[in-house]
């Protein structure tokens, strides 16, 4: 007498519920009824293949390389969740277990990692991911929702994409301007670095973690970008805050093929610190005066008479606004016009990305050390990356890049004529 084999009761009823009429069917949500038929054609095709390999089920016939083995409890992620199902099971005529092609293919990737990450960026948390998802059937048993399973899948999440992005090849990218910038966090800073290419697109090239914004961390960071292909001998355009670590670092490690743009914001706003707010409006105003120019000699004249002037009332004021004066003309000496000019004037390109991160973190409640840091800024760069546009003005990007060209060989020869002189200089004082 043949032994009744059981039919997996998850199966039946997930069939009860396509047999529902129609009317009542069309009550329950869209996704009710997606992942229940989603988990129905998934036994049908896990069922498909054990047959394939192992026969018709109650089959005797002669030849069979496998035999059935039953069900066993597995899951497969379906709406955020990870939902119970039975496994059908084989064995080969040596007993050996059959892998079923389907069952390791869906085995591969978690989806969870991704969908935790979503939610987490999106402002979930971890108690309330579970309120965020949509309630399945009645019959289909799930896991994976409690709070420490979404925060080690979202560990593991931002863990994978600190790596991918550390990691990155800057080999093959044509870089024309090279942003910097850090974001604190407590007693800790992580830099950041953005990259412009000649097409005018936005590339995240690394983060770097440290305990401040020295120049130690800042050259670490850069040096990090140099080791992953970034070429340092090429004509560049560096847009900083005014920082005076990451200027030094930016000279030490490329020289002078770099052009520095001083942000004309950040250099608004440290005059305007020195300065009683009854006068802060009118010296942002003839500031604002001198950026517009379109003639470097008359943007350093507008400047330099403003410092004048503030010289004797006000001589922070005046030293603050002499302080990197011709950097924060660089734009102009290279004859940028329009909107281009407007976006690599100030740093705004990568503190509107600092935002993205000061946004996500701010519902953390406490940090564990740099790490833990630069994982959340890795997974918030990247989901801000997926919605990257090319930079206003990029249509401009050529003429940026043929004054860079011009202009940079011409400071290195004279650099070298200049060295060459002094040392000659100093032959012929010896002999």
């Amino acid at each position: 007498m043949k032994k009744a084999i059981r039919r997996p009761v998850l199966t039946q009823g997930l069939l009860a519920q396509l047999r529902l009429p129609l009317a009542e069917l069309m009550r329950t949500t869209l996704l009710d009824t997606v992942i229940t038929a989603g988990s129905i054609r998934a036994i049908q095709m896990l069922e498909e293949q054990r047959e394939a390999l192992c026969g018709p089920k109650h089959s005797q016939h002669e030849g069979r390389q496998a035999y059935r083995h039953g069900h066993s409890p597995g899951s497969l992620v379906m709406g955020g969740r990870r939902v119970t199902l039975p496994r059908p099971r084989g064995r080969s005529l040596e007993g050996q277990e059959l892998e079923l092609p389907a069952w390791k293919q869906w085995s591969v990737e978690d989806p969870l990692e991704e969908r935790a990450l979503e939610q987490m960026l999106l402002g979930v948390s971890t108690r309330g991911y579970s309120r965020s998802l949509e309630p399945l059937p009645v019959p289909l048993p799930e896991r994976g929702k409690s709070r420490s399973a979404v925060s080690r899948r979202f560990v593991q999440g931002t863990q994978k994409q600190l790596a991918e992005l550390l990691r990155g090849d800057l080999s093959g990218l044509k870089l024309a301007v090279l942003m910097i910038d850090g974001i604190h966090f407590e007693d800790h800073v992580v830099l950041a670095a953005l990259g412009i290419d000649e097409g005018g697109q936005k590339h995240v090239l690394g983060l770097w973690e440290g305990a401040t914004e020295n120049a130690r961390a800042c050259k670490g960071l850069l040096e990090d970008l140099v080791g992953r292909g970034l070429v340092t001998d090429q004509a560049l355009l560096v847009v900083l805050d005014g920082a005076k670590a990451l200027h030094r670092a930016v000279r030490d490690v490329f020289g002078r093929h770099a052009l520095i743009q001083r942000c004309q914001e950040h250099k608004q706003r440290n005059v305007a610190d020195q300065l009683p707010e009854s006068m802060r409006p009118s010296v942002r105003r003839a500031m604002k005066q001198a950026y517009e120019s379109s003639d470097m000699k008359r943007a350093l004249r507008l400047l330099e008479n403003l410092a004048a002037r503030l010289e004797r009332e006000h001589p922070g004021a005046a030293a603050s606004l002499r302080e990197g004066l011709a950097e924060t003309l660089t734009v102009i000496e290279l004859g940028l016009t329009g909107r281009l000019r407007l976006t690599l004037r100030t740093s705004n390109p990568i503190e509107n990305l600092f935002s993205s991160v000061r946004k996500v973190s701010k519902r953390v409640k406490r940090w564990r050390g740099g790490r833990m840091m630069l994982r959340w800024c890795a997974a918030s760069v990247l989901d801000a990356k997926s919605r990257f546009r090319r930079v206003k003005g990029h249509a401009e990007m050529p003429k940026l890049v043929a004054a860079l060209r011009v202009r940079i060989p011409a400071i290195v020869s004279s650099d070298s004529a200049d060295r060459e002189h002094r040392t000659n200089a100093v032959g012929a004082k010896r002999r």
